[in-house]
């Protein structure tokens, strides 16, 4: 039995952030012939199922980039790997020192709440409008973050330049795994997930494996938050537009990811 695990955005999702028609038909494609297929993402579970909505994952998801597995059928969440009170604190302290608003990600019975605090400039602004509004998800003030609330991750998003610096300072903490890219908003800008450095894809995968007694796991990514999974994978592949440090570990590099890249792929794989 072969589990194939999606990365989302530059891997299954188009420039838009959607799965494209022609995707869609292919996954469809794979569940005829009951080839098993769930997604791996460094989304938050509310984000990912509105990229995804109207689809068909049935099997558990993997969101927060492993903290977070969610089964469809059960409707049981288990969370994993959440981030310490310590931690919490030098991820706020070093992002507001630098003027960004960080977005703390909470898990309360069963409920997504994103504490926050005030946004600084008009790319967080958009950020929140874009993502935020619109969604079951709760806004709260980081004011009101208490210690007993389950954070998942911290997210954030910023000028390119201070991002980097903080992502190389966030890396080098023990307890902490920072993964940071390019944000869709502009080149000028990139985005940053903080987690546990025990959370990570490839163990939620390598879990899930198990679980359901596949054969083997086939991956794909085009990010750092990637590589854990691709470690743990029998076959792995990358999109053209995945970063040179996957490419290079992959199987093989596949199509661009707004070009249906992974559905080609798939198609001649499994003769759909």
């Amino acid at each position: 039995m072969y589990l194939i695990c999606f990365d989302l955005d530059g891997t299954l999702l188009n420039n838009a952030s959607e799965i494209s028609r022609f995707t869609y038909d292919t996954l469809q494609l794979l569940s005829e012939k009951d080839i098993a297929f769930t997604i791996a993402t460094g989304r938050t579970m509310l984000s990912a199922q509105r990229a995804v909505a109207g689809h068909k994952f049935v099997l558990p998801q993997i969101y927060n980039n492993g903290v977070t597995i969610w089964d469809p059928n059960t409707q049981q969440l288990t969370l994993e790997n959440i981030l310490e009170q310590t931690e919490i604190n030098t991820i706020l302290e070093l992002a507001l020192r630098q003027g960004i608003s960080p977005f703390v990600h909470v898990i309360a019975q069963h409920q997504h709440v994103v504490f926050h605090a005030e946004t600084q400039h008009d790319v967080e602004k958009r950020l929140v409008e874009k993502y935020f509004s619109d969604t079951p998800q709760q806004l709260q003030p980081l004011n009101a973050l208490a210690p007993e609330h389950q954070v998942t991750n911290i997210s954030m998003i910023g000028e390119a330049a201070t991002i980097h610096a903080m992502w190389q300072t966030l890396n080098t903490y023990p307890n902490l795994i920072a993964y940071s890219g390019p944000a869709l908003e502009g080149p000028q800008y990139r985005w940053m997930d903080v987690h546990h450095y025990q959370a990570n894809k490839g163990k939620a995968v390598a879990q899930l494996k198990k679980q359901l007694g596949a054969s083997k796991v086939i991956c794909f990514g085009d990010g750092d938050n990637d590589l854990s999974m691709f470690a743990c994978a029998d076959e792995s592949y990358a999109p053209a537009n995945a970063i040179d440090e996957i490419k290079q570990v992959a199987s093989a590099v596949i199509g661009h990811h707004h070009e249906d890249g992974v559905a080609h792929f798939l198609r001649e794989r499994f003769s759909l």
